[in-house]
Parts: structure tokens; sequence; C-alpha cells
């Protein structure tokens, strides 16, 4: 049975395909298209032996099995599946908006990166799909073309965070393993916290699935914080402090666990920093060694920028291979 269409949702989601599609048309054009296409060739069949094929074509298995020669034949592989692995977990709804300045939440970021990278996916007649998930899956979507696809992809994305529900990145990332069998490029969009109300920087238990799903796909780790919840500092480049701010006390949003922290005590505060500085250092060395891109996209300002140089990165370092 379909669901009922929240009015509000639409409405959020056609602002959201409207945003997205000026900043494809805009900032974006021609970065995906240059990254992402052109990625060879793929196996399609055996077939017979035939004279003026080449022996390194020879697939020497099936040969042997059959007693007679077969080569492998290859095909260039024109189109391109692009899969996003969303989080839907209750962490996601977090949202600081301080006077005087104009952020989203985590939820409404990625629904707009989602957006954006699926509008280029469709430009480029591309396919794209998503599933989103929490403690379990909670919705697939298989890939397709066209923009009225991408526009049903918005919606899904745009599905307000699941209250109180947890994350299981190594459920989420087996399942995508299983249901994509063929390459595809794979965003994994969250804001990758587990569960710890003072910064939430356990690093999830996902190492061995994140690096199966890399070694059959071009998989990237879009992580996408709000700068408190990440301990950034915009203006100095690096980890903040927590503010003075007396006796806060903080919820986890994924299992109602709350402690009451001590902003005004210096150890608390170098403390809480280093915590917030190890856990990137550790999420770094995660990804380098699972071979997967982390792109890092802030609640604040535009969507399409931190992705443009995303996207020139990753034409520099094609360009020296």
């Amino acid at each position: 049975m379909a669901r009922a269409l929240d009015p509000e949702l639409l409405a959020e989601a056609r602002r959201i395909q409207v945003r997205a599609d000026r900043m494809v048309t805009d900032v974006m054009s021609g970065g995906y298209s240059s990254v992402f296409r052109g990625s060879g060739i793929e196996f399609d069949e055996v077939r017979e032996f035939a004279e003026g094929d080449e022996l390194r074509s020879v697939d020497w298995n099936v040969t042997a099995r059959v007693g007679r020669p077969f080569v492998k034949k290859f095909v260039e592989e024109r189109e391109l599946t692009v899969l996003f692995l969303l989080d839907a977990s209750a962490s996601m709804a977090f949202g600081t908006r301080p006077e005087g300045e104009v952020r989203r939440d985590v939820a409404s970021t990625a629904a707009l990166f989602v957006g954006c990278v699926a509008f280029a996916a469709a430009r480029n007649n591309d396919k794209a799909g998503l599933i989103t998930f929490t403690d379990h899956i909670e919705r697939y979507v298989p890939a397709k073309k066209g923009r009225n696809h991408v526009l049903r992809l918005i919606r899904e994305a745009c599905e307000p965070p699941q209250d109180a529900a947890a994350t299981n990145f190594a459920q989420a990332l087996d399942y995508a393993a299983r249901v994509q069998r063929r390459r595809a490029i794979v965003f994994v969009v969250s804001d990758f916290l587990s569960s710890d109300p003072v910064g939430g920087l356990e690093i999830p238990d996902c190492r061995k699935h994140l690096r199966l799903l890399a070694q059959r796909h071009d998989v990237i780790a879009v992580r996408i914080r709000d700068p408190l919840a990440a301990g950034l500092d915009r203006a100095a480049g690096d980890v903040a402090q927590l503010p003075k701010a007396g006796l806060l006390h903080l919820a986890d949003p994924e299992t109602g666990r709350t402690v009451v922290v001590d902003t005004s005590s210096a150890r608390v505060r170098r403390e809480v920093q280093q915590r917030w500085r190890d856990e990137r250092q550790q999420w770094l060395e995660l990804c380098r060694s699972s071979k997967v891109d982390l792109l890092d996209v802030p609640t604040e300002g535009s969507v399409a920028d931190p992705i443009v140089r995303f996207f020139r990165m990753r034409e520099r370092r094609g360009a020296k291979r």
C-alpha cells in the first residue's frame, strides 16, 4: 500500500529539488562526468575462441573444463550506477542555529547532498538508487534513470530521522553489497556517530564490511555534521574546544542516555577536544586502510562547494596515475 505523502515533506522536497538543480547547473556542471565517467570495461560473457582472438583473452578455467578454447568477452562500461546509503537514525536530526548564522540540520544537509549528486547523475544518463537505514534497513529504492526518479529519491531522503533509532553500519554495508551486484559509486551519507552523548566519538564497528564493499565498488564516505557536533573551529581550521557554558545536560538521541558535563572545567574541555581530535584521526585511518575516500560536508554554507573540491581532488589524483 502506498504511503500518504505529507504536504510539509513534499514542500521540503520541492525546495531541495530547486536548490539542488540550481547547484548542479551553476557550480557542479562537468565535475561529475569528468570524475566518474569512462571507468573502463566490464566482463560480459565467454565464447569459443575464433581466428584473430588474442591468447591473453583466453579463459583457461573454462577451456580446461570443456576441452576446447574459450575467450572472455568484455564490453565498454558506458553507464554508471550511483547508490546512496543514507543514515536515518535519530542523531541525524541534530542541528544548531547560532544567532546570525544560517545552518541546516544534518538530515536536511544529507537530503540536499543526495539531490545534488543524483541530479548530476541524471544529467549524465546514469542510474541512481537509495538505501535508508537505522539499526535495520528502512527502505530500498532500486537504481533507475531520469529526473522523476531523482525527485522520488529526494522525497525519500527528506523523511525525518527515526525517533530513538540507533545506527547499524555493518548491517547497512552488508545489505548494500548484496543488493548492488554490479559495480557502482556508493555514497555512504551519515554523521558517523555511534552511541556516546559526549560528542558520539566511538568509531562504528564496520571496518570489515567497509573493506568488503570497497573491493567491489567505488565507496565514498560522506560525513555530514554540525560544526558543534564535529568539534570544528572553522576560523582556526582545527578542532575546537567546548564553549564555557557551565553545566550542560547532554542526551544521546539514539539511546536516551544522558550525562552532565561541566564545561567550566578546563580539564573537561581539553579531554573532549582530544577525543574529537582522536576520532577524526581514526576515521581518516579507517578510510585510508579501506581504500575509501572521505568527503566532509558541513551544515553551513554551500553543499556544492565541498562536492566540487572533492571532484577536483579526484581529477588531480587520476591525472597522476
